[in-house]
């Protein structure tokens, strides 16, 4: 599969660390975010790695040039951080057929082949990596609803009273479909393009949305303090492994 990276956020709720590079490129254990997510996709066999690039996009491109472990990585500008959604339709013409989908600023420690194989195997529309987090902290996330046969049937973005503790991770595989979808999908109260909305039109439509039930850890490299937490798990898991 190709592999779309989406790098193109400033980070504000990082600074200092943004202050002058990209958010993708902050260190976690001596290597940018970025490393972390590109591992992962080449760790799955991906044969491109579409990389989404936006503020200070060229600390990106300077520093992992045109491909990264052997795979070729293509760049797509998107000049305004407008949501998920709209970072997508920068890729689409790139895309020629089912693709992974990873946030650029997600550390994973997690089987996330579980998510390919079913993509492939079942040929869905899509599959998403969740994970039930403290309630408290669902608002942070793309919140899903599912059904006995683990399809998803709602997400709600940032909800303000999340209906569950059932979260997107940032991990994703999707058809073509989507892109369709998110053509369609209007700016929110908050002024993005919505990956939630984009996948509700996507269920409306009668697509099939499997939840594969995270395996591993994962941190959202939100904060500061995101980042120590994320250096202080591989560390101890580099220590499991020894």
């Amino acid at each position: 599969m190709q592999a779309v990276v989406l790098a193109a956020g400033e980070g504000t709720r990082l600074r200092p660390l943004t202050e002058e590079k990209p958010k993708g490129m902050v260190e976690v254990d001596g290597r940018p975010i970025l490393s972390h997510c590109f591992d992962n996709l080449v760790e799955l066999d991906a044969d491109e790695l579409i990389v989404v690039v936006g503020y200070k996009k060229q600390e990106i491109i300077d520093y992992y040039e045109d491909e990264y472990r052997g795979v070729p990585i293509t760049y797509a500008h998107q000049r305004e951080q407008r949501g998920i959604a709209h970072a997508l339709l920068t890729v689409e013409d790139d895309i020629d057929d089912d693709f992974m989908l990873i946030l650029g600023d997600n550390v994973f420690e997690a089987n996330l082949a579980n998510v390919v194989r079913r993509q492939q195997e079942d040929r869905a529309d899509a599959t998403f990596l969740v994970e039930e987090v403290p309630t408290e902290e669902a608002s942070r996330y793309g919140v899903c609803d599912t059904n006995k046969y683990g399809e998803i049937v709602d997400v709600v973005e940032k909800p303000e009273d999340p209906p569950s503790n059932l979260v997107m991770t940032g991990f994703y595989t999707f058809s073509p479909e989507i892109f369709h979808a998110c053509h369609l999908v209007q700016p929110s109260d908050r002024g993005e393009y919505e990956i939630s909305e984009a996948v509700g039109l996507l269920i409306a439509s009668g697509r099939t949305i499997d939840a594969i039930p995270l395996d591993g850890w994962r941190i959202d490299i939100g904060y500061p303090e995101d980042r120590d937490e994320a250096e202080e798990r591989l560390l101890a898991s580099s220590e499991v492994r020894v």
